[in-house]
C-alpha cells in the first residue's frame, strides 16, 4: 500500500510551486485531481526553454505525472457547483491564486471549511496572503533578488547572478508538501482540518538558515571577492575554477595540501581557518593560476587520490551519462499518449516498503473529466450536456 493511498487532493494550482507539491503527493499514492480551465492550464501551452511538445510542453509534463485532469469552467454556476461537490470528497485542497481570487471564485478556506470541516487547505502565495507586498507578482527571479542570497557570491561591483533554475519555486513546493503532510498527520490524530499558508518569500528565507544566521547571530556581513569564490561565508578556495580544457569544482581544500599537489610553495604559508577568509582573494588567485595548467581529468585524479574534495562540472547531457546517476536511477522514462517517450527527473527519495511509481503520465486536458464526474454520480447524458454547454471539457484522449 502506498503512503498516501486513499487521500484525495484537488490541485487548482498553476506554474511550478503548487503543481510540484501536488505531484509529490501523487507520487506517494494520493488521488490528485488537477482541476483546470476548459482551455487547460496556461503552462500546457507555454514553451519551456523553447521546448515545444506536440500538445503538452516539457515543464507541464515534468510537474503533473500521476494526476488526473478535470477540465471545468469554475466561473460558471454549474462548474462551481461541481467543484463544491468534489470538495466534499477531498482531503486536501491546493491553490496558488493571487490574493483575492479564491474568494471571488468561492473556493477560499472559510467557504470550503463550511462544506468540509476536516479539509486540509493549502494556499501558496508569493509574499503572503496579506501585507504590503501581497499584490506583488510572486515570480522566482524577483524573490531570489529580494532574498539577500545574490550578494553571497560574485565580484564586488559586478551585477549579482541568479541561480539558473527556479530555486524559490522549488523550496516553496517542498514547503507546501511538508505542510500538507503535517496537517494530514494532525487531522489523523485530532480529526481537525486546517489552513496551511505557504509563501515563497518565507520559503527562500528559511532555506538560508545558516547564511542569514551568520549575519544575525555572528554579526558577519556578506562580502564578495575579486577572485573566484562561490560563497562569502565559506573559506577559500571554494568555487568553480577553469582548467586547461574545462572547469573543476573545488571545496574546502587545505592550502598546505594544495601546495604539495600543485608544487607551489606560495600556498604553503596559508592556514585554512585563519587565512581562508582574510586572505581569500590571494589564495583563490594562486589556486586558479595552478588549475589552468592541467586538464580537468588530470586534476580529478591527482586531487581525488589525495582526498581533496573536488568534482566535475557537467552540462545536462553529461549529468545523465554519469555512472552514479545511472546507478541511482535518477531519471525515469515513460510513454505519453501525445508526446511519446518522456524522460524526466525521478523521485528524490525512495521508500522500501511502498515505492513510488509512474501510474499515470501527465494528463492531457480534461482526460479524466468523464471519470471524475461519474464518481460524483453524474450520468453520461448529464456529462454530455455539461460538455456541450462548455461547463466541462472531456479531452480528446481516451
Amino acid at each position: 500500500m502506498k503512503v498516501l493511498e486513499g487521500i484525495r487532493v484537488l490541485d487548482l494550482s498553476i506554474a511550478m510551486s503548487g503543481p510540484f507539491a501536488a505531484m509529490k503527493m501523487a507520487d506517494l499514492g494520493a488521488d490528485v485531481i488537477k482541476v483546470e480551465p476548459t482551455s487547460g492550464e496556461w503552462q500546457r501551452h507555454a514553451a519551456a526553454g523553447g521546448a515545444q511538445g506536440n500538445e503538452v510542453n516539457a515543464s507541464f509534463l515534468s510537474l503533473n505525472r500521476n494526476k488526473r485532469s478535470l477540465s471545468v469552467d469554475l466561473k460558471s454556476e454549474e462548474g462551481g457547483r461541481l467543484l463544491r461537490e468534489l470538495v466534499a470528497t477531498a482531503d486536501v485542497f491546493l491553490q496558488n491564486y493571487r490574493p483575492g481570487v479564491a474568494k471571488r471564485l468561492g473556493v477560499d478556506y472559510e467557504t470550503l471549511k463550511a462544506l468540509k470541516p476536516d479539509l486540509v487547505y493549502v494556499s501558496v502565495s508569493g509574499y503572503g496572503e496579506s501585507g504590503p507586498y501581497a499584490a506583488r507578482p510572486g515570480q522566482d527571479l524577483l524573490l531570489q533578488a529580494m532574498s539577500g542570497a545574490l550578494f553571497s557570491a560574485g565580484r564586488p561591483g559586478a551585477a549579482p547572478t541568479a541561480a539558473p533554475y527556479f530555486l524559490v519555486d522549488a523550496f516553496a513546493a517542498y514547503s507546501a508538501f511538508e505542510g500538507a503532510l503535517a496537517a494530514l498527520f494532525h487531522r489523523q490524530r485530532t480529526g481537525e482540518g486546517q489552513l496551511v499558508e505557504v509563501n515563497m518569500l518565507d520559503a527562500i528565507i528559511a532555506a538560508q538558515m545558516q547564511e542569514i544566521s551568520v549575519r544575525t547571530v555572528g554579526g558577519v556581513r556578506q562580502s564578495r571577492s575579486e577572485h573566484i569564490h562561490a560563497h562569502s561565508y565559506i573559506r577559500a578556495p571554494y568555487g568553480i575554477y577553469p582548467t586547461q580544457d574545462g572547469y573543476l569544482a573545488l571545496s574546502f581544500a587545505e592550502p598546505a595540501v594544495l601546495a604539495d599537489l600543485m608544487r607551489d610553495p606560495r600556498l604553503a604559508g596559508y592556514e585554512a581557518e585563519r587565512d581562508g577568509f582574510t586572505a581569500r582573494d590571494e589564495i583563490s588567485a594562486l589556486v586558479e593560476e595552478n588549475l589552468r595548467g592541467r586538464t580537468t581529468a588530470d586534476w580529478l585524479e591527482t586531487l581525488g587520490a589525495a582526498g581533496v574534495w573536488c568534482g566535475p562540472v557537467y552540462d545536462y547531457d553529461q549529468l545523465m551519462d554519469d555512472p552514479q546517476v545511472v546507478y541511482n536511477g535518477s531519471f525515469l522514462t515513460y510513454e505519453h499518449p501525445t508526446e511519446g517517450t518522456v524522460t524526466t527527473p525521478g523521485f528524490p527519495f525512495k521508500l522500501a516498503a511502498s515505492p513510488q511509481t509512474v501510474e499515470r503520465p501527465a494528463p492531457v486536458n480534461g482526460q479524466h473529466s468523464r471519470e471524475v464526474l461519474s464518481e460524483l454520480g453524474l450520468s453520461e447524458d448529464a456529462i454530455g450536456r455539461l460538455a456541450k454547454d462548455g461547463v466541462v471539457f472531456c479531452g480528446t484522449v481516451a
